[in-house]
């Protein structure tokens, strides 16, 4: 970086961002920065991630095996030699020779690479210095010297002399930073876009572009060398124009909800259908209703799946409010409800006989009884069966909260004063309590509780409706429409009348959260494990939902149930695998194991966006991948640690086993980790890609390999390169930044010639 007197470079110190990204330790060099690993670790191929040393094999730990430059250890237990930048790997494959690349060989003015290494050469006009790099300017032949002549020989020398001090673009570039042209009053130096000249007129200052209008960028700009890079806050994407910021439509991704999903501004939240719990942030749960005061129920409460019911013991039957229980029907019942049936059938004909027309069915015939046949010219229309009018020429049921009207030969909405929750009735019921029905309610009443007057919640009758009671002292009642109210349990009362909660009962000590009153032995007892309980003063705690589990008893909140279940899906060209509960904290001491086998002449590539596990010193949580379940088999990749910075690999052996354990300590969000098997043929070109350092450069290409939809399309490609065509350029421009088109472009199109 520049220094601050506009002159001087600094040395940036890598290290300093987030370890330079090693997993170990990272060691800063002038113009650089370079990973290493503890003792029994060796570098892996990514240069960041550090694995397990093997016992079997060569290690390049106590030696270098004859390497000029760096011993990398490789698959298969062999060591490579590899060079620095700007030299290129001997014949040998053990010495490094320089090229042009590392400081233009050492040539002032050109550098060509031979096999003897760099060869320099002078522009027109000069001449090569005897030390083979430098140039000198010929010398004028009008100032050739004699020996009989000093004085001239002396003169001539200072005229040269003049003439190599004199400024020229060909030494030392002119004195200029950047771009040097020789010009009739000397030289002229020049910056690249970027760059300012500075008085001196040589030296070039960086342009801190975020210094205007935040150079452009939606939402932050960050000064680079010559540049600037604008990125996006979490939830948004950077479009093609490498400025503007668009909200990330998570909801359109795939499994990002398990139910509903709800798109907001840099973030999303998932809803649950009724008689279901959110858990794990995306995941939805079937309640247990029956967990929380028995569902409410009087006497017993079954969960089912999405919903519950309550069911009443023998003798008994199901209050109209679902909830309570009301003795069944005995022989006088029965009477006086077929006395009430039989005076609305009598009400019906009479009705029929006013219209001197009516239907009546006896014995499975049915009969029609007129005063006067229709006549032969009128279309005769068909009748309906009790309780149905004419839609049309068809015949269809009166729907719940109306009845049919033989009079006006339709169906009408049931009068204030009266219900109706059946399809296909003539009459409708009269609300409970007539002579005092409370707030009247709204016509096409389908059900008791819509007529009104309903008890409130801490109050009863004996049919939920008014002229209520308040709940008795040591009894509560947190519903409305009920025939009786719960009691405290062991004795305890209640610190007025009407109560609505438990938490109106006078315990002797008030349960925190995460604990329940035990009414037989008036204590907090901790809530089971598999159950929880947020709030302070409760009887009960609330069942998980659906298959999740707490880790450990008395629990507080829903976020500490969690599925146990490993996730992912195993294709034998693309897939993932995911942590259980994920994108929610995974449970404690759990294991997961996945084995990815390709089909033949494949390879794998693995695209880690990022991974959280929490900080300990003995490496509790971790994952692992390998070519066999053996602790000496080749490791691919193996961490213990967060890291938010995406990374790419291909597997160093041709399947992997996986293995992710947590212990019994701290939890975190873990992973979701996608992968793709390739044709092996392009194993050059893909691990070309993995290890170019551009890939992970700006924070904009690693927001791509964190976008699932973007690494789905590149998946798609390199599990299926002929699919590379099926992109148009300006799908590309659309989907990818142009410095991330410009990085691939060249690569991908040198391989896939073959395939148009």
């Amino acid at each position: 970086m520049l220094a601050h007197d506009g002159h001087n470079c600094l040395d940036v110190d890598e290290c300093l961002d987030n370890n330079g990204g090693c997993q170990h330790t990272c060691i800063n060099v002038m113009g650089s920065y370079e990973c290493r690993c503890k003792e029994g670790f060796f570098l892996s191929d990514n240069q960041h991630t550090c694995i397990h040393r093997s016992e079997e094999g060569l290690s390049c730990m106590n030696t270098n095996h004859g390497c000029s430059h760096i011993c990398k250890e490789a698959p298969r237990g062999s060591v490579a030699c590899e060079c620095r930048p700007g030299f290129e790997l001997a014949k040998n494959q053990r010495d490094c020779i320089l090229t042009c690349n590392h400081g233009n060989g050492g040539c002032q003015h050109s550098c060509e690479d031979t096999a003897e290494g760099p060869e320099c050469s002078c522009h027109p006009q000069y001449k090569m210095h005897a030390d083979g790099r430098s140039c000198l300017e010929p010398e004028d032949p009008a100032l050739e010297v004699t020996e009989s002549n000093a004085t001239s020989v002396a003169d001539g020398d200072k005229r040269v002399k003049r003439r190599l001090l004199m400024e020229t673009c060909a030494v030392n570039n002119g004195g200029c930073d950047r771009t040097c042209k020789d010009t009739s009053t000397g030289v002229h130096c020049s910056c690249p876009v970027g760059f300012t000249l500075q008085l001196d007129g040589k030296t070039c200052k960086d342009i801190d572009e975020c210094q205007t209008r935040n150079g452009g960028c939606d939402h932050f700009c960050k000064n680079t060398m010559g540049s600037f890079d604008c990125s996006c806050r979490k939830g948004f994407k950077l479009l093609t124009d490498e400025k503007s910021c668009q909200d990330v439509d998570e909801c359109s991704l795939d499994r990002t909800c398990d139910h509903s999903c709800i798109n907001h501004p840099g973030t999303f939240t998932c809803a649950c259908n009724k008689g279901y719990t959110l858990y794990g942030f995306t995941h939805c749960g079937d309640t247990n209703e029956c967990s929380i005061n028995n569902g409410g129920c009087q006497q017993v409460c079954v969960n089912t799946v999405g919903s519950y019911e309550c069911q009443c013991h023998s003798t008994y039957k199901l209050h109209w409010n679902k909830k309570d229980c009301v003795a069944s029907c005995d022989l006088s019942c029965l009477v006086k409800r077929t006395e009430k049936r039989l005076r609305k059938a009598i009400r019906t004909l009479r009705k029929a006989a006013q219209r001197e027309q009516f239907h009546l069915q006896l014995s499975g015939m049915d009969l029609e009884v007129a005063k006067k046949p229709p006549r032969t010219s009128e279309r005769r229309v068909e009748s309906c069966a009790v309780g149905q009018g004419h839609v049309g020429n068809q015949c269809v049921s009166c729907r719940a909260g109306t009845y049919y009207d033989g009079a006006q030969e339709r169906c009408i909405l049931c009068p204030n004063g009266t219900f109706q929750n059946e399809e296909g009735q003539i009459t409708c019921e009269p609300c409970p309590r007539p002579d005092n029905p409370g707030p009247l309610k709204t016509p096409e009443a389908w059900n008791a509780s819509d007529c009104g007057g309903l008890c409130q919640p801490g109050e009863y009758s004996a049919d939920g409706f008014t002229p209520c009671q308040p709940c008795a002292l040591g009894t509560f009642q947190p519903e409305a429409g009920r025939t009786s109210c719960f009691p405290c349990g062991g004795g305890l009362p209640t610190k007025h009348l009407g109560a609505t909660s438990f938490q109106e009962c006078e315990t002797r000590v008030q349960c925190s959260p995460g604990h329940f009153y035990n009414t037989t032995t008036h204590r907090c007892i901790r809530c089971p494990a598999g159950t929880y309980q947020p709030e302070f003063g409760k009887n009960s705690c609330v069942s998980c939902p659906g298959n999740t589990m707490t880790d450990f008893d008395g629990s507080t909140n829903i976020t500490q149930c969690k599925n146990r279940r490993c996730g992912g899906e195993l294709g034998d060209f693309t897939g993932y695998i995911e942590s259980p509960n994920y994108p929610g904290n995974y449970p404690a001491n759990t294991e997961c194991t996945w084995t990815i086998n390709p089909p033949p002449k494949r390879r794998i590539l693995i695209v880690v966006p990022e991974i959280f596990l929490p900080i300990e010193d003995d490496c509790g949580d971790y994952l692992v991948m390998r070519k066999t379940s053996s602790s000496n088999s080749v490791t691919t990749y193996e961490t213990c640690q967060t890291y938010e910075r995406p990374i790419a690999f291909t597997s160093r052996s041709k399947k992997l086993w996986i293995q992710f354990k947590s212990n019994e300590g701290n939890s975190a969000r873990g992973f979701q980790v996608p992968y793709v098997t390739y044709d092996e043929d392009y194993q050059e070109l893909i691990e070309d890609i993995v290890r170019d350092g551009r890939l992970y450069a700006s924070e904009n290409h690693q927001e791509i390999l964190k976008d699932k939809k973007l690494i789905k399309a590149l998946f798609d490609v390199l599990a299926h390169p002929q699919n590379y065509f099926k992109y148009t350029a300006q799908e590309s421009r659309e989907m990818f930044p142009r410095s991330f088109i410009r990085l691939l472009r060249s690569k991908v199109s040198r391989f896939l010639r073959p395939y148009k």
